[in-house]
């Protein structure tokens, strides 16, 4: 007896050949080749507070020396280049995920960030950026006075 999967979604049901795009589907979401279309950077948390824009990137592993700071026309380039060494021969990986062996991101700084007085700090192993806002963006309140 041979057992057939059914599958009711409509765009499959109205393709010539159902069985052929299913097979298809199995082998690119396999996650032997998901994991290597998936590009991969480290997270990115982007936060304001009245005088500072903050920007957090997740990257354990990496030193601080590994990373590069570039601003260039109010873009904000983070990049970490690696080489691989393999020291460790003797062991076989069936799978292998933890190698960030080269990332770029890039944030577009807006125009109340003040370039000058930028700040960056690599402590358990996420990236600190501290942009400080020009004095005229930064949020001024004041008491308003009722007659």
């Amino acid at each position: 007896m041979t057992l057939v999967k059914f599958n009711s979604d409509s765009n499959k049901r109205n393709s010539l050949m159902p069985g052929f795009s299913d097979v298809f589907d199995s082998i690119f979401n396999d996650t032997f080749f998901s994991d290597r279309m998936v590009t991969r950077v480290p997270a990115a948390n982007i936060s304001e507070s009245p005088d500072h824009y903050h920007l957090e990137l997740a990257a354990p592993g990496l030193k601080k020396d590994d990373f590069k700071l570039n601003l260039e026309r109010n873009v904000l380039n983070i990049s970490v280049e690696q080489t691989q060494q393999d020291n460790q021969q003797e062991r076989n990986f069936n799978k292998r995920e933890f190698s960030y062996t080269s990332f770029v991101r890039s944030f577009t700084l807006p125009d109340s960030a003040d370039e000058n007085g930028i700040e960056a700090k690599y402590q358990d192993g996420i990236l600190c950026i501290d942009i400080p806002k020009k004095e005229e963006a930064k949020m001024q309140s004041r008491q308003i006075e009722l007659k």
